[in-house]
């Protein structure tokens, strides 16, 4: 049986922006909605058009019901083409996966989307006409191969106007000016200087315009393997340090012209290696990291963990959990990619060594770590405006193939890899386990991996600078009057209005004391850091992941062999290495130095906002970080307005400028899930059936392994 709302006889159009055409629309469709695993619906229209795949319900959203972090751009039942991962048809209670050309249809639709949102669909009550016409035309502007100018951001660009935001403080690192400008904040102007040798593109179409080198580094050695074996300048440490990163050559050559380039990288790094005042350590990180497959594999296996169809599906894999987890290998892809990033610190910071990274293109990888390393020891680059000046610099502009590695145009699954979304939850680790430290938010960055897959912002859509410049010149479709101008994503107030901004902004974040109170500062940061420090936490928090009940004898058996065998790896860090990592840990932290992520057993964490926020089976009813938030923010409030009333008082009256995010007031409405969701009807935990306990007395991941077992009866209850 189908409960669904009755449709109501009104018209429902889709809102379309500028250069947005419909091109195919069904109605009578039902949207399912599975919290509580009744098959309850909403029914409506479903559209296609050249941006989007829309529901467009009968009911407009009420207060109640809609998120409080609403964008301007895309609406909750709205899927961008590119954010669209597969798309299955059920025939007969059987899913299966829907490519091309179609002999039959579904008579239901699930649609799984890169974001993890998940889309029920019945059209079994839609006309058979409109049921080819939609899933047709969604298959086939979604999932088949398309030219770059086929695109929306075209479209967008040639029929918007351009009403950006000048006040944008990113540099965008697209001219001389800019990075003149980063070098003399650096310090690194005495070593460095920046080249115009690219100018036209005439080195190489994967390098930068502008671009920065070792001052001994002449125009003719750029030229002459065409920007390859050639150091390019990332950052300056305080000490003089550098960091730079190199375009490796082709492993497969003869053996005159391997003896060539060996003897011109040699005579590269003794210009930067010059004993004992400057030394230099070289980094292959094509070696020492996983490969690009390897982080697509084990992304695809870890998303799949979130993309669920029911409250069924869930429950079902409630019990291996933790197994699952671990088996999928992103979280330990995390801690190797931070680890070597803290590598990288202690060579620059203790012992005042350059560092070269080299990948083969030095656009994948080495953006990752580069830019983890300036997070880490540059307090700018944890600014909301400074670490967007980092994904320009490192990113867009380094040569960073977006649009290869998102497959915004699948024409090539090979070259798919999630590598931003890699930094963005590296990030993340260091967001959760230092907040006060990070102008932004977990919503930032949470916001900035959906926005991958929105086309109204070049800024995630081309793969070098040279294919934006070669596209923007040529004419827009309607105007035939100039070049397109593109949206950079950085100007929020396009898909944001002021107050959802606010959920951008951390408002605990520490400012840069004053030079004069460094005392009071000390003391501060001393206290902080003892209730942040490692191993002091005795107990394990009562709701941690998806059990609700973690005193069950099997889940503490599972739990104590999966932590067992993750604390106890092999891979441990060099001696070194754990001298520096320890001794850091030791001492106080200053939010506005250098930053030191725990990587140890299970300090590597679920970036729960972004993966779990539509899995109402998970959220916590008025708990979260989010519940932290209200409460300080509250106080806060109170403080502003008392303020006010002093001032106001002694006649000074003063605008207020209280910049709080909305609505954090009635606690009793949020959940964990929110600002993307507001609070879900609960979820009840199923009692166990015998068939599960029989699967799992046959599953030898769980059952059967000989992990050490660690007792944790003692520490979980």
């Amino acid at each position: 049986e189908i409960q669904i709302k009755e449709p109501i006889e009104k018209e429902v159009n889709p809102r379309l922006l500028p250069g947005e055409l419909l091109l195919c629309e069904a109605s009578t469709v039902y949207k399912y909605i599975h919290e509580d695993g009744s098959n309850r619906g909403t029914c409506g229209k479903l559209v296609c058009t050249n941006f989007k795949i829309a529901f467009l319900d009968d009911d407009s959203a009420s207060d109640d019901n809609e998120p409080q972090l609403k964008n301007k751009i895309i609406g909750e039942n709205d899927i961008t083409l590119q954010c669209v991962d597969q798309i299955y048809g059920v025939y007969d209670e059987k899913k299966k996966l829907l490519t091309g050309q179609l002999r039959k249809y579904p008579e239901k639709l699930i649609i799984y989307c890169k974001d993890l949102r998940v889309f029920n669909f019945c059209l079994r009550f839609t006309k058979e006409e409109e049921v080819k016409r939609i899933v047709s035309g969604i298959i086939h502007h979604s999932q088949t191969p398309k030219l770059l100018k086929r695109l929306f951001l075209f479209s967008y660009a040639s029929a918007a106007p351009n009403n950006t935001d000048e006040r944008n403080q990113t540099v965008m690192f697209d001219t001389l000016e800019d990075w003149r400008n980063e070098l003399e904040r650096t310090k690194g102007n005495v070593q460095y200087k920046v080249v115009t040798t690219n100018e036209g593109y005439r080195i190489s179409e994967k390098l930068p315009l502008y671009f920065v080198v070792p001052i001994c580094v002449s125009e003719e050695t750029i030229l002459k393997y065409e920007g390859r074996g050639i150091p390019i300048w990332c950052w300056s440490c305080h000490n003089g340090a550098a960091l730079l990163k190199m375009s490796a050559f082709p492993k497969e050559q003869d053996d005159s012209t391997a003896q060539m380039q060996k003897a011109f990288l040699d005579g590269i790094y003794k210009t930067i290696s010059k004993p004992p005042y400057e030394l230099l350590k070289t980094d292959d990180l094509s070696s020492s990291l996983p490969s690009l497959q390897d982080i697509q594999t084990a992304y695809t296996r870890y998303k799949q963990l979130f993309l669920i169809d029911n409250s069924a599906d869930f429950w079902a894999t409630d019990v291996k959990w933790f197994s699952l987890l671990e088996s999928t290998n992103w979280l330990e892809i995390i801690r190797r990619v931070l680890k070597k990033a803290i590598e990288v610190v202690e060579c620059l910071e203790r012992q005042h060594t350059n560092v070269l990274l080299i990948e083969e293109s030095a656009t994948d990888l080495c953006c990752v770590i580069s830019s983890l390393v300036q997070v880490m020891m540059d307090s700018y680059s944890r600014t909301k405006s400074g670490f967007q000046s980092l994904i320009q610099k490192e990113w867009v502009i380094g040569g960073h193939g977006f649009l290869d590695r998102c497959n915004h145009l699948h024409q090539s699954d090979k070259e798919e890899a999630p590598v931003f979304l890699l930094l963005l939850d590296c990030v993340w680790q260091l967001v959760q386990q230092y907040p006060a430290a990070f102008e932004f938010t977990e919503t930032y960055l949470t916001v900035l991996s959906d926005s991958l897959y929105v086309p109204i912002f070049s800024t995630f859509f081309f793969n070098s600078q040279h294919q934006k410049d070669t596209n923007t010149t040529g004419e827009s479709l309607e105007t035939q009057s100039g070049p397109f101008r593109f949206l950079t994503v950085w100007d929020w107030s396009v898909q944001f209005d002021p107050k959802a901004q606010a959920f951008l902004n951390n408002p605990l974040y520490a400012e840069k004391p004053k030079p004069d109170k460094s005392q009071r500062k000390t003391a501060r940061f001393k206290h902080q850091r003892q209730l942040s420090c490692p191993l002091t936490q005795t107990k394990s928090s009562p709701k941690r992941g998806f059990f609700r009940e973690e005193t069950d004898h099997l889940i503490k058996n599972i739990l104590g062999k999966r932590i067992g065998k993750f604390i106890n790896s092999s891979d441990e860090p060099p001696n070194s290495f754990r001298e520096f990592y320890d001794s850091w840990h030791s001492k106080p932290v200053d939010y506005h130095g250098l930053l030191v992520p725990r990587i140890d057993g299970t300090e590597i964490r679920v970036w729960a906002q972004r993966f779990l926020r539509w899995i109402p089976e998970v959220q916590l009813h008025g708990g979260g970080t989010i519940a932290t938030a209200a409460r300080i923010l509250d106080l806060m409030e109170e403080v502003e307005r008392l303020q006010v009333k002093m001032d106001e008082e002694h006649s000074q009256a003063v605008s207020g400028n209280i910049h709080a995010v909305p609505m954090l007031r009635d606690s009793a409405r949020l959940s964990s899930l929110f600002p993307f969701a507001l609070i879900h009807r609960q979820s009840v935990k199923p009692a166990l059936p015998t068939s599960t306990w029989k699967d799992l007395e046959d599953e030898d991941d769980l059952v059967k392994r000989d992990d050490e077992f660690v007792d944790l009866s003692s520490d979980m209850l």
